[in-house]
């Protein structure tokens, strides 16, 4: 892990990634690569010529100041650090950056949402779950440490998630801690056997790890929905870290399916990290 990108937006929650993502940077000898988004309006977008432009340097200006101001941290000393300011319109665009400069993991601070707002608008930090291509590691409160000594990785165990499975473990493992390979079985139409599931996530590990010698590691619950069957089997092991396989579902399709990994982002009280398939 070499570089690490974390969104500031100046929040308690930017804050709490910044100081989890120096603590990171400190164990692998990371880059952190912070970032401000100035997310301009329609209107200023369609203000013409210079005085776009003279507004555009003010807001730069204004940001950079306050930027070194909110940067200027003693849990971050030690650590490089590269301050970012891009003056795009969308959070989205956060995955434009890390391919730029490629970087390996995106450190966000969350509050999550619910009800109406979740439906119609969302959060940064959905969004860029959903279009990031490289791992997003969502933290929801002040860490106490980065150690992640628990770990329950949860995903549908098909061909597809295969890359993901193989990013999750590579991490975790320099991570350190248990690792918990989560199969959550739902009750009707994806109702499984204990042998076909078995047989499934023996499978699934030989064509990723050309072994099964995970499947010690391997845990199975039943639940109604994979999110709560994932809360509950968290809460039962004293889980300190979620980590998640996403379909990164747009469009239509995406409203109309939604995705377990964005669900489980927004609600979850522990740290989330998620890998796209």
């Amino acid at each position: 892990m070499n570089k690490i990108i974390v969104p500031i937006d100046f929040s308690d929650y930017s804050e709490y990634a910044l100081q989890a993502a120096a603590s990171l940077a400190k164990k692998n000898d990371a880059e952190i690569l912070a970032l401000h988004m100035l997310e301009l309006s329609d209107f200023m977008l369609t203000i013409s010529g210079s005085a776009l432009d003279e507004q555009t340097v003010f807001y730069l200006k204004m940001a950079e100041k306050k930027f070194h101001e909110f940067l200027d941290k003693p849990y971050l000393e030690g650590v490089e650090v590269t301050p970012i300011v891009k003056h795009f319109k969308s959070f989205v665009e956060v995955s434009e950056i890390a391919k730029e400069h490629n970087a390996d993991l995106i450190v966000m601070g969350s509050h999550g949402t619910h009800g109406l707002q979740e439906m119609f608008v969302g959060s940064n930090t959905e969004k860029v779950v959903r279009h990031s291509e490289i791992p997003v590691l969502i933290i929801k409160e002040e860490l106490k440490s980065v150690g992640f000594d628990n770990v329950v990785f949860a995903c549908d165990f098909s061909d597809e998630a295969i890359p993901a499975y193989k990013k999750a473990t590579k991490i975790l493992s320099e991570l350190g801690g248990q690792l918990h390979i989560l199969y959550v079985n739902q009750p009707a139409e994806r109702f499984r056997s204990s042998d076909e599931i078995e047989n499934k996530l023996k499978e699934f590990l030989t064509k990723a790890d050309g072994n099964t010698d995970n499947f010690k590691n391997v845990a199975i619950t039943n639940a109604y929905t994979v999110e709560h069957g994932i809360f509950a089997y968290a809460d039962k092991t004293s889980a300190d870290l979620l980590a998640l396989a996403t379909y990164g579902r747009t469009g239509i399709a995406h409203f109309f399916e939604g995705s377990i990994s964005e669900d489980v982002a927004n609600h979850a009280k522990l740290p989330v990290l998620t890998f796209k398939i």
